[in-house]
């Protein structure tokens, strides 16, 4: 799942000194300090997670955390104290319950087959009206319906796992959560497993704790297919999180994004100057720059795993899978590519459209927002390639860039001007012990 984070500018108040004439020194140390701050947040709310009853009874791991909040600010990282792999609890398909969960009276459980376009529809209204929201209730995620068939059918998928709960008698849906194939290595070990992703409870629901029923229904039908382990992003912070990572912006219709408060304008700064500040360039100049192709698929495939390799935790895609995700889709995802005149594939940059509805905001609708996907740079420098790319997300209609800082993402994110966000995105393991890592040592991006 993906946060909703704005421009902490917008959130944290002015500096007294623009950043923007702060040296590439001054402001790597200020982003260190703001991630420290953010950290150590972080680790406050982690100890709370003792109040969740639910997931005290699940097989996540329970984080060891050192209590002097001083030291880890000081140290600005999260000490490794999980030493082992493998599974939490060993289970075989026979152990598993064949009976689903009970629900509340007046509900039953169904599932969607995005395929059928009146199902499609009511999972879309579910999201659009109750999922992920900012904190001040301004932004609220919009999915589009093609965003959703892709992000749920990759190869192998099963209609099973869409699962919904629904009214008995009007049939209206109320809560939905999905689960997909995906294989992935953690710390060198292959592991077959699902991801988790669009849990959501109708608003008027929340009080009767429908979501961790729907979490052990959807836990009982995968195990019933023989997969015991789950990864899912979460902003909020549970049981069992392996690492964190933190959205930085990057603005491109900056004037758009100030008139709907999701950033604001630099101290010392007009308008004027934010916008010339914030401009992207409108050819690439990368050589051969252009949009990924059918033929570019087997050897675009082969760079991204031999790049992903080097990371603790990442995806085991398939040409198939790998196919289905980065293959340009229109509106969806867009992939760039540059080869050797021999064709083969040395450059690889993508983003996924996410758009967010604007809550309340008189004249503007929508913020248009492309987010970072899996890039790979081996003849030019990664920020070259993501800079051409920034050039195309704008080609592409999108108000604002976004982007963890994972893989190696911090080579490009303060030379390219992404501010850092007013959040975390907290990566999970169900099922399965594994080291803390770091985000860069994160080669995983989840919608």
């Amino acid at each position: 799942m993906s946060e909703f984070t704005k421009s902490s500018t917008a959130s944290t108040g002015d500096s007294s000194k623009d950043d923007s004439k702060l040296s590439l020194t001054e402001q790597a140390r200020l982003a260190k300090i703001q991630e420290a701050v953010l950290r150590a947040r972080l680790l406050r709310e982690k100890k709370d997670t003792s109040s969740h009853k639910f997931w005290d009874t699940q097989p996540v791991a329970r984080d060891a955390l050192q209590d002097d909040i001083s030291k880890q600010l000081e140290a600005a990282t999260i000490k490794d104290e999980k030493k082992t792999t493998g599974y939490i609890k060993e289970q075989t398909v026979e152990e598993i319950r064949k009976e689903p969960y009970p629900l509340p009276a007046g509900f039953e459980w169904c599932v969607l087959d995005v395929n059928n376009e009146e199902q499609l529809d009511m999972m879309y209204n579910l999201l659009n009206r109750n999922y992920v929201e900012d904190d001040d209730n301004m932004f609220r995620f919009d999915y589009s319906r093609d965003f959703l068939k892709w992000a749920v059918c990759p190869p192998g998928y099963k209609v099973d796992l869409h699962l919904a709960v629904r009214a008995q008698k009007t049939g209206k849906l109320f809560g939905v959560i999905t689960a997909i194939p995906q294989a992935m290595i953690v710390d060198g070990v292959k592991v077959e497993m699902v991801e988790i992703n669009f849990l959501c409870v109708h608003k008027k629901l929340r009080s009767k704790r429908l979501a961790p029923v729907l979490i052990k229904e959807i836990t009982r039908r995968v195990n019933l297919t023989g997969v015991f382990s789950a990864v899912y992003t979460a902003g909020v912070v549970l049981p069992g999180s392996i690492g964190c990572a933190r959205y930085y912006h990057r603005s491109i219709q900056f004037k758009k994004l100030v008139e709907v408060g999701f950033t604001r304008v630099p101290n010392n700064q007009t308008m004027a100057t934010a916008v010339k500040l914030n401009r992207v360039p409108a050819q690439p100049i990368t050589k051969g720059f252009r949009a990924m192709e059918e033929r570019d698929v087997v050897g675009a495939h082969k760079l991204l795993m031999d790049y992903l390799v080097s990371f603790k935790v990442y995806p085991a895609l398939t040409v198939d899978e790998f196919r289905h995700w980065i293959l340009p889709k229109d509106k969806v995802v867009n992939s760039y590519v540059s080869t050797s005149a021999d064709g083969t594939v040395e450059n690889l940059c993508s983003f996924y459209h996410l758009p967010s509805s604007c809550v309340k905001h008189p004249t503007h609708s929508h913020i248009y927002a492309a987010y970072s996907y899996y890039n790979v740079a081996t003849t030019v420098p990664l920020k070259q390639l993501m800079n051409d790319c920034l050039g195309q997300a704008k080609a592409e209609g999108q108000d604002v860039f976004n982007a963890l800082n994972v893989m190696e993402n911090d080579k490009f994110l303060h030379d390219l001007r992404f501010g850092m966000g007013d959040g975390n995105l907290n990566y999970y393991l169900y099922n399965w012990h594994s080291p803390d890592v770091q985000p860069e040592e994160i080669g995983l991006v989840l919608l």
